[in-house]
């Protein structure tokens, strides 16, 4: 369900019959008509900023919303405030300040706002309301706003929380309606979370917020941004319960197709589950490249692991340079002797020498380990092997035969003058994570924060399986990390079955197999959270992208790339010249017409420069084993295939900027939006929904609808479900029901 962050209606004296387009948006008021004609003219009140601060108790969410808006026009403006309230709104306290002066504010039910929504479309043609129908609305009367001037509002209100399957969901509503986005100038959320039941699961896929656990109970989450797109509601989820480990489960389904899940689990802060006593060592490279500051911040950064690691652990340090030595002959003990003895070490080490790769890993593999323990290596190097082993493959062949156990190697790579295809297969092999330091970065930051996730295991030797009769497929991540203490795991798959089942977790505790079973649902038709297709199909193309990065491009891989990435809308610069490539030959076979592309029918100059741009880097980053395209093109491709939240199915969304025909910078994910868990892409004037694209639809009947004609009235009233995409704007085409409905004006 979708909410704008206000609906702000307000009689003009300027506004124009075009001045609606999108939230806030300004209609005259029909008392103000009757005295004064409007002159012509097209603006928006512009919002400034956006303040947010937001208490949630149990199932109950109190929240503040501080609007700052800007009046750009030269007269004053008046009208009515307008706010659509989330599901399971009740009205605990509600104020509105203008110029100063507490004003009450009158709670429309569901079906008087549903009159004014279809006054407003029958009158100003603005189909950006459809998303809000029946919907409880709050309006208040508002006072001039000056022009040139700013207005600030503030309002209260207070909301019960709706609870599936064991997680609770709080909607902040951010989103703006209309064509087009326009961004806030600042937006800044504060969220106070407290729940009797020790907390588990906290997370929110639209926003990257910042989580801090404070304790089993309390947790605090942000966000700050400036020129931030409202194109989402902010949606919260989260559980609480006594469980040691807590699973959390949402579907999303749309009717007669394959579903969709997000899984999460979480030990919380688990103060009661035991932390897993881990090995560790740490493999620096103190090769001459690394003099300087450079050496310096990787001995802070070494320094700060070892004085956090747990009782109970053992670690070891092996520096290389033109050889490789260990600080002590075998895994030692974190005792206070031992750690001082490995900082005077830290301090000891001189940048010099050549690069010693396969001896420093296979000293950091050998040993004497105990099999019941995890055993990890986190490497620091800044450069390519030059001595011993210099041959990728090879050096890969012989970590992989002194590694029976699959110790993570956990790599940071410094600079970019170093074998990414090297780091980023050992990271794969070893189902562990790279990570990369730029120039201006500080390695201390990186490696410390790293170390602060993973320091206390609680879970080792995943495994998932799931009841045969839900069908489950298509599972990512591929294979399962660890699990960390205040840290989540989740997985995104498919099913094909629906109904009540199982999801049964192995794994083990120092050495001991453990069993965890859960009861599962999953539904035949569920639309409720359709941020899960895109986000499931970010990590697959990741995925993918990655093999096509260290193993060669195989056809079936980019087909399988293009399709899901129309559908789904994960436009990056590696995406984007695929996508392009295919729309290009699929034109050239006949079997689309220009018009109908999703993306990329744009003819313009500007247009035509991103594609020769984009064929580049393209072409550079996916076969560069070197460089900082290749760094970039590592890093962003493990943010696809790790990702979290809507925004990584963007990742490099700086770098897709053009010029349109009149000369104005835009960027092509402007034309792209989420509905009903897949894109829809704006070409010209008309919203095209990507399933239209797809070749199983091609054939389908055509049905066109008049825009605010008796038949587009009927339709929305016999179609609920679809009013996401006929909200888009007065230029459409969807499916629908096994048939392509086409919107015209």
């Amino acid at each position: 369900m979708k909410y704008c962050t206000m609906l702000l209606v307000l009689a003009s004296w300027l506004a124009g019959p075009e001045a609606h387009a999108q939230a806030p948006f300004f209609l005259p008021d029909p008392l103000v008509e009757q005295v004064r004609a409007p002159a012509t003219g097209r603006f928006a009140l512009e919002l400034r900023s956006v303040q947010v601060r937001t208490k949630i108790t149990g199932a109950s969410a109190t929240t503040q919303l501080d609007q700052v808006f800007f009046n750009p026009g030269q007269r004053s403006f008046e009208g009515y405030y307008y706010y659509p309230l989330p599901p399971g709104s009740s009205i605990g306290k509600f104020t509105m300040y203008i110029n100063g002066q507490e004003t009450p504010g009158e709670l429309l039910d569901a079906k008087k706002a549903k009159e004014i929504y279809e006054d407003i479309l029958r009158r100003r043609k603005d189909p950006a309301l459809l998303e809000y129908l029946g919907r409880d609305l709050l309006r208040v009367r508002i006072f001039p706003v000056p022009a040139r001037a700013t207005q600030r509002v503030v309002l209260h209100y207070t909301h019960s929380l709706i609870r599936e399957n064991g997680t609770t969901e709080y909607v902040l509503p951010f989103q703006q309606g209309g064509e087009k986005l326009r961004p806030i100038g600042r937006v800044g959320i504060a969220i106070e979370l407290e729940s009797t039941a020790p907390l588990k699961n906290i997370y929110c896929p639209t926003h990257k917020l910042e989580i801090t656990r404070i304790d089993d109970h309390h947790a605090t989450l942000g966000f700050e941004g400036e020129q931030v797109k409202p194109e989402h509601d902010l949606k919260l989820y989260f559980s609480s319960n006594k469980a040691e480990l807590d699973l959390s489960l949402l579907d999303f389904r749309q009717e007669g197709e394959e579903g969709f899940f997000f899984l999460n689990l979480s030990p919380g802060l688990a103060k009661r589950a035991a932390v897993i006593d881990k090995d560790i060592t740490f493999v620096l490279d103190a090769s001459g490249s690394m003099a300087g500051e450079k050496m310096a911040q990787a001995q802070r950064a070494l320094s700060f692991c070892i004085n956090n690691l747990n009782r109970g652990d053992r670690f070891n340090i092996v520096r290389f340079s033109t050889e490789a030595s260990a600080l002590f002959p075998q895994l030692e003990a974190a005792t206070t002797t031992k750690m001082a003895e490995a900082e005077r070490y830290l301090q000891s080490l001189k940048a010099i020498g050549g690069t010693n790769i396969e001896e420093a890993l296979e000293l950091a593999l050998g040993g004497d380990r105990a099999s019941e323990r995890p055993h990890f290596v986190v490497f620091l190097t800044d450069g390519k092997p030059t001595i011993g082993e210099t041959g990728t493959a090879p050096l890969l062949a012989k970590v992989k035969s002194q590694n029976p156990d699959q110790t993570r190697i956990f790599t940071f790579g410094i600079g970019s003058k170093l074998n990414t295809h090297l780091l980023d297969q050992l990271t794969q092999m070893t189902n562990a994570y790279r990570t990369y330091v730029e120039p201006s970065e500080d390695i201390e930051v990186k490696v410390s924060d790293f170390f602060t996730k993973v320091s206390s295991p609680i879970l080792t030797d995943l495994e998932i399986e799931f009841s045969s009769d839900l069908g489950v497929s298509e599972v990512y991540p591929k294979q399962l990390p660890e699990l960390f203490k205040g840290n989540t795991l989740n997985l995104l798959g498919r099913y094909r079955g629906s109904g009540k089942g199982q999801v049964i977790l192995r794994g083990k505790v120092n050495g001991k197999p453990v069993r965890y079973a859960y009861p599962v649902t999953l539904q035949s038709k569920a639309t409720t959270y359709d941020f899960i297709p895109p986000l499931w199909a970010t990590r697959v193309v990741g995925y993918l992208l990655e093999q096509i990065r260290l193993q060669g491009q195989e056809q079936e891989l980019v087909d399988e790339v293009v399709r899901l990435s129309k559908q789904y809308g994960i436009i990056t610069p590696y995406t984007s010249y695929l996508i392009l490539e295919d729309e290009q030959q699929l034109i050239g076979q006949g079997q689309l017409r220009p018009e109908e592309t999703l993306f990329f029918g744009n003819q313009t100059q500007g247009a035509q420069k991103f594609r020769e741009e984009i064929s580049t880097e393209y072409e550079i980053s996916m076969n560069k084993v070197a460089g900082v395209e290749s760094v970039r093109a590592s890093e962003e491709v493990q943010t696809m295939n790790q990702n979290q939240y809507l925004s990584q199915a963007r990742t490099g969304e700086s770098r897709l900027q053009y010029h349109d025909q009149q000369g104005k910078q835009r960027n092509w994910t402007d034309d792209l939006r989420y509905v009903a868990g897949r894109a829809s892409y704006r070409q010209g004037e008309q919203w095209i929904d990507a399933n239209t694209q797809l070749s199983a639809n091609r054939s389908l009947r055509v049905r066109r609808i008049q825009f605010n004609s008796t038949a587009y009235r009927r339709f929305v009233e016999e179609n609920p479900d679809q009013m996401d995409f006929l909200a888009l704007g007065r230029n459409v085409r969807f499916v629908n029901r096994g048939e392509i409905i086409e919107i015209y004006e």
